[in-house]
């Protein structure tokens, strides 16, 4: 029997500053493999390589995942500035399309940090370039020294709506997360729902409403110790469910409706 496809969306990277490669988190193929139960298959996310309609057909799921490079602001209708760093244009080009394109069939994908925030402004919303410089803000930046454990630690609380999708997925209103983010949402995109906040109201976790399919997006990393964590593992174990019941003709997913 034949595990059901995720394509993972991968990162232009150089390896050395000099080997142009496209990269994918081992951390994200573990969680997919190993929690959902599917076979995880690096995309390299450049449309001269592949297609939206090409990645629909092969994959049945999709992990959007976070990456160094930030969507470029005129996505949303913004100039660029020194303060939104880096970017990949060629991922943007696949990964909006396809998330535009996965909620109108009702194909299931997991948006996680640059994820979040393509989910976001797939649907047409924006992005705050610097969330430390907002009043009031905390600075979500990953730490820039230590080890993996030190930078993948829990940082804050996540709270989710009373009654919402994270809550009934998760049995309670508030967990621990990571936090290893520079940007966030600044203004919701249409039908997406902000389902969960910081305690400095940064939004956290969303879903689209109405979407026949899985959409649950978080702004921190689950895919660290995806297995272990009791946050994590429902996140990656739920998609796994949605995945299969595409793959097999069953939708939507319950929880997303």
């Amino acid at each position: 029997m034949h595990r059901p496809v995720v394509g993972i969306i991968g990162n232009s990277h150089l390896i050395n500053d000099e080997y142009p490669a496209h990269a994918g988190g081992t951390m994200n193929s573990e969680a997919v493999a190993q929690v959902s139960g599917c076979l995880p298959l690096l995309v390299p996310a450049d449309p001269k390589l592949v297609s939206v309609a090409e990645l629909l057909e092969v994959c049945d799921g999709f992990l959007l995942t976070g990456g160094r490079p930030n969507v470029h602001p005129e996505e949303y209708g913004e100039d660029e500035t020194p303060a939104h760093g880096a970017f990949d244009r060629a991922r943007d080009a696949i990964t909006l399309p396809l998330v535009r394109a996965c909620v109108e069939r009702g194909q299931p994908f997991f948006g996680v940090c640059r994820g979040f925030q393509e989910v976001n402004v797939a649907l047409g919303g924006t992005l705050h370039p610097e969330i430390r410089d907002l009043p009031g803000r905390m600075n979500h930046r990953m730490p820039p020294d230590g080890t993996l454990e030190e930078k993948f630690a829990l940082r804050h609380v996540v709270r989710f709506a009373e009654g919402g999708v994270f809550h009934r997925l998760m049995g309670a209103r508030e967990v621990m997360t990571n936090t290893l983010h520079g940007q966030g949402v600044k203004t919701r995109g249409a039908r997406i729902v902000i389902d969960g906040k910081a305690p400095d109201g940064t939004p956290e976790a969303l879903y689209v409403a109405g979407a026949p399919g899985f959409t649950l997006s978080v702004q921190w990393h689950p895919e660290w110790r995806a297995g272990h964590d009791p946050v994590s593992r429902p996140l990656f174990e739920a998609f796994g469910a949605a995945v299969r019941g595409w793959a097999d003709g069953r939708r939507p997913w319950a929880l997303s409706a």
